[in-house]
């Protein structure tokens, strides 16, 4: 098969990670509100999937393959529509978790239809829409390529159990990008981060659940498992390095711009991102430090009275199909949840889209593997007052 290469900037991660959608949704959990939580049998209402071939779809920009000469047509998505005769109204109209539980968390948590049948959020977003029952068991019968392909290190987050609520879209890795022709030396553990000829030339990501794990790990914490101990102690050692001067600034995506013009030596990273930079400098280098690095995702969810529960779930499963898996992959670029795809892709007649199969940080080997962890989320009951610390440290 030919598949096509292409690199699109990612803006779906978030820049800053306010306070206020967080605060407002512990205040809510620690009031104990009854009309928050919706119990498994009020989550569902008939489904039309049968009689009515249609479902609706929100996503993030830029996360799906588009056709070369028509950036209104994804390819991925028509073969489904074909296969199947489900019409598909995707709308990508995500640009911040918080932003949009903001927008549908009215009716999700007043028993009412978001109109939307799918949507992708990052996982510690949908730990909340678990937590809170806001999204559908889904119907494994309708997904066998997810039975069969699902990454076996993605299987069971701590927050959702054998991934019976949450599918992965795409994964990824945080952890450090530096540029090694500048620094003149590798990078192999996050205590480096601190070393004295990275004074001023060291940033970290501004979003609480983005930033916590890695440095987390750099303590020799297991991050399946971390304490409010452990999140204080972090938070004490950047304070002393905010002071000293370590730490040039806390970024979103935009510590892209710092890495490549050389203001920044060495930062916390997004893998994906990584790969788009190395692609005009090779220079820059990806690094899971030897304590381990946080691998996360972006996941698929049925939210509560979706009407096209089944066609959502057959579309999930579409993906999951390695050949579609490794179209899309081609596309973004992020870890691929179908390990499977990697074989696709490798024997794909384009060579740049071949050497696809062998970047790890799209499809990590078995010793990336290893420091690979899935951290615990943040519950409801710590965020606010974790939150508020962290927030006070960046600036927020």
């Amino acid at each position: 098969m030919s598949l096509p290469l292409r690199t699109p900037r990612p803006t779906r991660r978030s820049l800053l990670r306010a306070l206020g959608g967080t605060a407002a949704l512990g205040a809510l959990a620690g009031c104990g509100v009854p009309a928050a939580y919706v119990s498994a049998a009020d989550r569902a209402v008939p489904d039309r999937s049968a009689t009515d071939k249609r479902l609706s779809w929100a996503n993030w920009p830029l996360y799906i393959d588009t056709d070369d000469d028509d950036t209104t047509k994804r390819p991925t998505l028509e073969a489904f529509e074909k296969e199947t005769g489900i019409s598909v109204d995707y709308v990508e109209e995500i640009n911040d978790n918080d932003e949009f539980f903001g927008k549908i968390s009215p009716a999700l948590m007043n028993h009412q239809s978001t109109d939307r049948d799918l949507i992708v959020m990052s996982d510690w977003m949908c730990a909340r829409f678990v937590r809170l029952g806001w999204v559908q068991e889904m119907d494994r019968t309708h997904q066998p390529n997810v039975t069969k392909y699902l990454d076996p290190l993605l299987r069971s987050p701590a927050f959702d159990p054998g991934r019976r609520h949450t599918v992965p879209w795409q994964s990824g890795i945080t952890g450090i990008a530096y540029d090694r022709r500048r620094l003149g030396r590798e990078i192999r553990h996050v205590s480096e981060l601190w070393d004295r000829d990275l004074r001023g030339r060291v940033t970290l990501l501004s979003g609480l659940d983005e930033a916590f794990a890695l440095l987390m790990q750099g303590n020799g914490v297991d991050i399946r498992k971390w304490t409010a101990d452990d999140f204080h102690t972090v938070c004490d050692q950047v304070e002393k390095y905010v002071h000293s001067g370590q730490i040039r600034r806390f970024t979103g995506n935009d510590y892209t711009k710092d890495l490549v013009s050389g203001d920044v030596l060495a930062c916390q990273a997004y893998s994906g991102d990584v790969i788009q930079l190395q692609a005009d400098n090779p220079d820059i280098r990806f690094v899971v430090p030897e304590e381990g690095a946080e691998l996360w995702s972006d996941s698929l969810m049925i939210p509560d009275r979706a009407s096209h529960k089944a066609n959502a779930e057959w579309l999930i499963d579409h993906y999951y199909d390695p050949e579609a898996a490794a179209e899309l992959a081609a596309w973004v670029n992020y870890v691929c949840p179908v390990p499977a795809a990697r074989d696709v892709l490798a024997s794909a007649k384009d060579e740049e889209t071949a050497a696809l199969a062998e970047n790890t940080l799209i499809f990590p080997d078995d010793e990336m593997r290893r420091r690979l962890v899935i951290a615990r989320d943040i519950t409801s009951t710590e965020r606010v007052e974790f939150s508020k610390r962290w927030n006070a440290i960046v600036g927020l």
